[in-house]
């Protein structure tokens, strides 16, 4: 076991560039903290490249962490590579799963077009997880699946589920070759989503907090689905209406 004591270490460097989208992406890796999200990850621990804790804790005696990389390192460290204001000093550096269009594996999917909130992503995630989608695919626009504000939101769900990047119109196309139905979401000319009916296979698509759905995204689905709004609000959040969806057309 390593021990790390000076904020000048480059390994202390190296895990505060990971806060960052370019140094994740640069290295296929990110950055999980809190006694939770780490005790997850120790569910898959070919995912871990190295686990680090502050000296003002202690391990629970339960975890495995046999063969793993482990390094103490001091509270002013935890403070410093921590993305929250209360750090609980335990974090783990993981692998990315890389997954491509061309690897499509799996019967439903949720389809993210520029949604701009982490906690809205992290949620709809950790739906879809609970839902028992496949996958969550990320398109052009949509805030980095690895922001710790999504990690956090989603609550362990990264390790359940897959989660993948690329340009929708591939994917959708690519879906419908596979013979996948691929549902809009919009008002316009769409319908009521109880109007269709659940199914093994399908992938949703959900748009931008104001702006919705790209509109030559949704020329290319099978059907746009409304939820109606009953009362006087003037529209849903879009992680509540992806999980009344979701929950709705799996079959």
């Amino acid at each position: 076991m390593k021990y790390i004591e000076s904020l000048k270490n480059p390994q202390v460097k190296q895990w505060k560039k990971l806060l960052t989208k370019k140094e994740r992406q640069k290295t296929n890796s990110y950055l999980v903290e809190g006694f939770h999200l780490v005790e997850e990850a120790l569910k898959f621990k070919e995912d871990i490249i190295e686990l680090m804790y502050s000296e003002e804790i202690e391990i629970p005696q339960e975890w495995d962490i046999h063969g793993l990389q482990v390094t103490k390192i001091t509270s002013e460290i935890s403070k410093a590579i921590s993305d929250t204001e209360t750090a609980q000093g335990i974090f783990a550096v993981c692998q990315m799963k890389n997954t491509s269009v061309n690897e499509l594996n799996g019967k439903s999917f949720l389809l993210l077009d520029a949604v701009q909130d982490p906690g809205n992503i992290g949620t709809m995630i950790r739906t879809a997880d609970a839902a028992g989608l496949n996958a969550v695919v990320l398109g052009e626009g949509t805030v980095d699946a690895y922001n710790p504000k999504i990690i956090r939101s989603a609550q362990g769900s990264h390790f359940h589920i897959n989660i993948l990047t690329g340009h929708l119109d591939e994917w959708i196309n690519k879906l419908q070759q596979e013979q996948i139905p691929v549902y809009g979401t919009a008002l316009e000319n769409g319908i009521p989503f109880k109007q269709v009916q659940p199914e093994d296979s399908f992938a949703l698509m959900v748009g931008n907090e104001g702006n919705g759905v790209s509109k030559h995204l949704l020329e290319l689905t099978k059907q746009n689905l409304y939820i109606p709004i009953h009362g006087q609000a003037e529209s849903l959040n879009v992680a509540v209406a992806a999980g009344i969806l979701m929950y709705y057309l799996k079959k």
